[in-house]
């Protein structure tokens, strides 16, 4: 077998159809399309259209809303952070941080910041700069002899 002799099977592939040459071809004239009316002109958009009864989507009511306000952190387990340490691409004698992150390859983008969660476990001694932690993140963290910065709260006042 050569591969300028690789072909389909003879009747895999149909010719497409060239629509609206003539009537003989049986496509011709109204090229498939039926006669007149809204769908048998060029341009037609009619989806979610129903006849003129209130369309679902207007129907139903509005829900929920984006807060523009929120916060989008990149969040990142500790076991993940172990990972990229035993495989060197961590130093943990540095601060590892959004930056830290990014260049081993652990995140892809900081966005608003790093969030760290507690999946995993962290056995090497290293100190965390991160934007925020949960509470178990925490305890494993300080249970290893690390230390983590958060950035600090605003007072209430």
């Amino acid at each position: 077998m050569k591969l300028n002799e690789i072909k389909d099977n003879e009747g895999a592939s149909k010719d497409r159809t060239r629509v609206g040459r003539g009537i003989g071809s049986g496509k011709g004239k109204t090229g498939g399309r039926g006669v007149k009316g809204q769908k048998a002109r060029s341009g037609v958009s009619i989806n979610g259209f129903e006849g003129g009864q209130m369309p679902i989507y207007r129907r139903l009511p509005k829900r929920g809303f984006n807060n523009i306000f929120s916060s989008d952190f990149v969040t990142v387990s500790l076991g993940r952070i172990q990972t990229a340490i035993d495989a060197k691409k961590l130093d943990p004698k540095g601060t590892i941080d959004a930056a830290a992150l990014k260049a081993a390859g652990v995140i892809r983008r900081v966005r608003d910041g790093v969030r760290i969660l507690s999946d995993g476990e962290l056995k090497a001694k290293v100190t965390i700069e991160a934007a925020g932690a949960s509470k178990a993140a925490i305890e494993k963290i300080e249970k290893a002899g690390s230390s983590i910065k958060l950035p600090e709260a605003p007072a209430a006042e």
